[in-house]
């Protein structure tokens, strides 16, 4: 979050400058067709949502850059306020309404200064959203991609690292997801199905966390089904991989009835069964 409130403090400090420097723009009165429309000056109308931003009031602070962008827009103010107002929106954790408001700043702006913290507020959007691994997991496919554009597109803007980080931790959270699966199909003896979970993280999700467990489960599986060799190759792999950990430990056990096997609660807890 911290580039995020960097980004902010410079963007109003460079607007205090320019609304110093501009030309004050006369007010026109109420409108007929509309009571509640009143034309402000639109130094007037940005300060107050600026305002609203720092008093932590997001909902106001969003209608009010709206309202730049629509009683000025041909002015300067109008393309900074379309980014405030989404900036507003995901601070009050309004994430579709600031997703809309991106995309358009994006599509009207593609070259302006602040896309790359577009593109890089739209991925925060996406990322908040991510659910525990019990749960669907489209939202976190949708960060991956949107991280990934950020990294792609903007590789050595400030926003990039964090981008970076990021995605690995998406792509951790989406093999979790499999491993859950996993976890279910093995607990109710569905070998197969959970073989083909866990060969899912070992081939697309090599770097992750689970990589070690998913051999392990994997060799536990295969031992239930009687088929032995491919157990002992897997174990093989874990053991060379990853030589300390208690997962090839729990295989080396299985395998050859040596080492010590982790005590009963501990199994049941891998399996989510607590």
């Amino acid at each position: 979050m911290n580039v995020v409130f960097s980004w902010i403090r410079g963007s109003a400090a460079g607007c205090a400058l320019i609304v110093a420097a501009s030309l004050v723009l006369a007010g026109c009165g109420s409108d007929d067709d509309n009571a509640n429309y009143v034309e402000q000056p639109v130094e007037v109308l940005y300060n107050r949502a600026l305002d609203d931003l720092g008093a932590m009031n997001y909902k106001a602070a969003a209608k009010g850059f709206e309202e730049v962008d629509r009683q000025h827009p041909y002015s300067v103010w109008a393309t900074k306020a379309q980014i405030m107002a989404a900036f507003a929106y995901y601070q009050s954790n309004k994430y579709d309404d600031a997703i809309v408001a991106l995309d358009r700043f994006i599509q009207l702006h593609p070259g302006h200064r602040d896309i790359p913290y577009a593109y890089y507020l739209k991925a925060l959007c996406y990322y908040e959203q991510i659910s525990d691994v019990g749960r669907d997991q489209r939202m976190t496919q949708q960060a991956l991609e949107a991280l990934a554009e950020v990294v792609k597109r903007f590789p050595e803007s400030p926003y990039a690292r964090d981008a970076r980080l990021k995605v690995e931790l998406a792509i951790d959270h989406l093999a979790g997801k499999e491993m859950a699966i996993g976890r279910y199909y093995q607990s109710n003896q569905q070998y197969v199905g959970a073989i083909n979970r866990y060969r899912v993280v070992i081939e697309r999700y090599q770097t992750t966390t689970h990589v070690p467990e998913a051999l392990h489960r994997l060799v536990e599986s295969y031992l239930s089904l009687g088929v032995k060799q491919e157990a002992k190759e897997t174990a093989a792999v874990l053991g060379y991989n990853f030589p300390g950990s208690e997962w090839y430990q729990d295989s080396y056990f299985l395998m050859t009835g040596e080492g010590e096997r982790p005590p009963d609660e501990t199994r049941r807890w891998f399996f989510g069964l607590f």
